[in-house]
């Protein structure tokens, strides 16, 4: 059984996304959570928001905003610079303040709670799909900078995963979001909130020691089909 006894756990957007469930299991496997509620979205706020922590011994980077569904042909640069001021420029600023005490220590965890908008397309989804796909690249590229100091980041890309900022209950009672479940998802249902933050509190574990820069698709199947 996965057990975080005595991890400091700092998750970030904390009342949105997979926020509530996350802070619910980690705590349930005796991690301490740290449950932050910042937008993060001046420059200096995650900075001032890991100092204000002390000792983070994983980080969840739970960023979200209600997905724009422009056209691509009608985007305008403020929907795309708010998007990206959102979702990404909080997050190498969060990592960036983090880092130094995980590489002191030489052991420290990142996970990254992305989209699998990030990998395949959708029709009106271009700004949140770039800026879901900049978090993901980004995993990648830091998880194998820093792995050599016993650091491990890695992302979780999913979709259709029960969750109350894109998935509402109201759009799951509408027959044409069932009639797409079946149609788009091989499992044919939501991912529960209970599997997904099941599978997170594992990348937060020892266990996981061997995962380096991954991203995980957790989205039932959507993105393979």
């Amino acid at each position: 059984m996965t057990t975080l006894t005595g991890k400091r756990i700092l998750v970030t957007h904390a009342e949105e996304f997979m926020g509530p469930a996350i802070f619910k299991k980690l705590t349930e496997k005796g991690a301490e959570v740290i449950a932050s509620t910042e937008p993060l979205i001046e420059a200096e706020a995650p900075e001032h928001l890991i100092q204000s922590c002390g000792q983070v011994d994983i980080l969840v980077a739970n960023l979200s905003i209600k997905a724009p569904t422009t056209p691509a042909t009608d985007i305008q640069d403020d929907e795309w610079r708010d998007t990206f001021a959102r979702l990404v420029d909080p997050l190498p600023r969060l990592c960036k303040a983090v880092l130094p005490q995980m590489i002191e220590r030489q052991a420290g965890k990142i996970i990254v709670v992305g989209s699998a908008a990030a990998l395949r397309g959708m029709k009106r989804t271009a700004t949140y799909s770039a800026a879901r796909g900049a978090q993901l690249a980004y995993t990648q590229a830091l998880g194998v900078e820093v792995a050599r100091h016993n650091i491990q980041v890695n992302a979780i890309a999913q979709n259709f995963v029960d969750n109350p900022t894109y998935f509402p209950p109201e759009i799951q009672a509408d027959e044409r979001f069932q009639a797409r479940l079946q149609r788009e998802v091989p499992l044919g249902r939501l991912v529960s909130a209970e599997e997904d933050v099941e599978f997170i509190a594992y990348l937060c574990s020892e266990a996981a020691n061997c995962f380096v820069g991954q991203v995980f698709p957790v989205c039932g199947g959507w993105v393979t089909r």
